[in-house]
C-alpha cells in the first residue's frame, strides 16, 4: 500500500503538469502603447520632413494602431502595413529580411508570401527576445530612412518595453 501512495503522487502531479504546458501565457501590445509608437513613428518622420503612414501591429500581425500624416500618399498605408506584418510574422526588420532574400537564392520566395513587403521600415516590437508586435513605416524616399524613423520612436518608449 506504501508504494502506490508515492506512485499515486507521482501519477498525479505528471498529469497536471502535462496539462499545464498546454496553456501557453504570451505578452502582446497594448493600445496605448500602439498608438504612442505609430504617433512616435509619424512625428520622427515628419521631423525630418517626411510624410509618413505608421502601422503597428500585435504578435499575430493585427492592425492595433495606424497614423496617417497630413500629406503622406495613399500608398503609405497599405506599405506601412505589410512592413508592420512581414515584421511580426518574421520576427526581424524587414530590411534585414530584404537583405537575406536578396543574398540567398533558397529565400527569395519568401518574397511571395501574402502580405509580405521586403523593403526597409518594418520593426519588431520587443520584450527582452520576445516579440509583442511591431510597427510599419512607410513613405519616407527610402526603407532606410522608414526603419531610423521606427527605430527613433521604439527608443522614445524603451522603458515601457521592459
Amino acid at each position: 500500500m506504501r508504494s502506490l501512495v508515492p506512485a499515486a503522487i507521482a501519477l498525479a502531479l505528471g498529469t497536471s503538469l502535462a496539462h499545464a504546458q498546454g496553456v501557453r501565457t504570451e505578452r502582446n501590445i497594448s493600445l496605448e502603447l500602439a498608438n504612442q509608437i505609430a504617433a512616435a513613428s509619424v512625428a520622427a518622420c515628419n521631423a525630418k520632413g517626411y510624410p509618413v503612414a505608421a502601422t503597428v501591429v500585435d504578435r499575430a500581425g493585427h492592425i492595433r494602431s495606424v497614423q496617417r500624416a497630413d500629406n503622406a500618399g495613399p500608398h503609405t498605408l497599405g506599405a506601412s502595413l505589410q512592413k508592420a506584418y512581414t515584421s511580426a510574422s518574421a520576427r526581424n526588420n524587414t530590411l534585414a529580411i530584404m537583405e537575406i532574400a536578396q543574398k540567398n537564392p533558397g529565400a527569395a520566395n519568401v518574397a511571395h508570401i501574402p502580405g509580405f513587403l521586403l523593403l526597409g521600415g518594418g520593426v519588431p516590437v520587443r520584450v527582452g527576445n520576445e516579440v509583442i508586435g511591431a510597427v510599419g513605416i512607410g513613405g519616407a524616399p527610402s526603407g532606410q530612412i522608414d526603419e531610423q524613423c521606427a527605430v527613433a520612436a521604439l527608443e522614445q518608449v524603451k522603458d515601457q518595453l521592459k
